[in-house]
């Protein structure tokens, strides 16, 4: 397998279970868990996770660990992070099981409930297995987390989870020619677009605003009511985009400026120092915002790139 590779098809994880002699790709993501901890990037703590996980539609993924350096030690995606966000990243609508190298901590075991029917999530703890190949014990994530508070607490069936289709109905403006220019209107007296930004930075980052609008769009965030995304673009032009991710409890909840570096790292976009320019897009005035936020953390990942932020409406039925 390609270590760098964070997605296998259905196909290609089917051939690599009969190569090995596996009943079953369920039995071939403990075996993955090693190689893929080659891909973690923990300059903090040294301490290399990975999760490699079954999708519903028949792919595997995998995730690893993401430390930066001078942020607090929040800002940190665990594994189990980047895996529910890289099936979200390729439009994976579920997560069967996944193995992982070390015990999910509380704060995964907290996010792992934005799932829908979470607690029949099954999953394998390599660590707990003495590196025994005939030992493919995987256990619900309710025997993990037996006194569970999640969605069910605070939300109806109806509300669309992490992994489901979200549409939170943002704009920029009025048309697709005048949303930019409205956007640099509203934020003229914030400081935001209206220094130095010119007719031709506003044509440069028209697709990169639009991805963040996807995003925002995309965003999982119906406890604030605050989604966000973020669109990076890196020097080869291409871009990544990643939507606010929220949790029952708050505190696990994931940033838009991780979530597309998740994206970043996981469609191979190497070195975090190729991100060039990024654009975000929430909501003026929310009561969670991201700003400041992704500003301090893309300067220090990036130091030179350049990020805008732009504000979005709920766009009128």
């Amino acid at each position: 397998m390609d270590h760098t590779k964070f997605v296998l098809e259905a196909s290609e994880a089917e051939l690599m279970a009969q190569s090995l002699g596996l009943s079953s790709v369920l039995q071939l993501l403990p075996i993955l868990i090693q190689p893929a901890k080659n891909n973690a990037r923990p300059p903090i703590s040294n301490f290399h996770v990975s999760a490699v996980g079954l999708g519903s539609d028949g792919r595997v993924f995998l995730g690893v660990n993401l430390e930066f350096p001078g942020l607090p030690l929040h800002h940190t995606v665990h594994a189990e992070q980047f895996l529910l966000l890289n099936l979200a990243v390729h439009n994976c609508p579920s997560l069967v099981a996944f193995a992982v190298s070390a015990a999910p901590c509380g704060h995964c075991r907290q996010f792992l409930q934005e799932l829908r029917n979470s607690s029949t999530l099954q999953i394998h703890i390599t660590s707990l297995s003495n590196n025994n190949p005939h030992d493919m014990t995987f256990k619900p994530l309710a025997e993990l987390l037996p006194y569970p508070f999640g969605p069910f607490d605070l939300l109806d069936d109806e509300t669309p989870l992490l992994l489901e289709h979200h549409n939170n109905g943002l704009s920029l403006g009025l048309t697709r020619s005048q949303k930019l220019e409205t956007v640099r209107e509203k934020n003229s007296d914030h400081g935001y677009l209206s220094n130095g930004f010119s007719k031709e930075t506003e044509k440069e980052y028209s697709h990169v605003t639009f991805a963040a609008l996807e995003a925002a769009n995309e965003s999982h965030a119906p406890y604030s009511g605050c989604p966000s995304g973020v669109a990076l673009v890196d020097s080869d032009g291409k871009v990544y985009k990643g939507s606010y991710v929220e949790s029952a409890a708050y505190n696990p909840s994931l940033g838009p400026v991780q979530a597309a570096l998740v994206a970043f790292v996981a469609m191979g976009g190497g070195e975090y120092e190729k991100i060039v320019a990024a654009a975000l897009v929430e909501k003026e005035k929310a009561k969670v915002r991201q700003d400041d936020t992704a500003r301090l953390l893309l300067n220090l990942v990036s130091p030179n790139c350049d990020i805008k932020v732009f504000h979005c409406i709920v766009a009128e039925n």
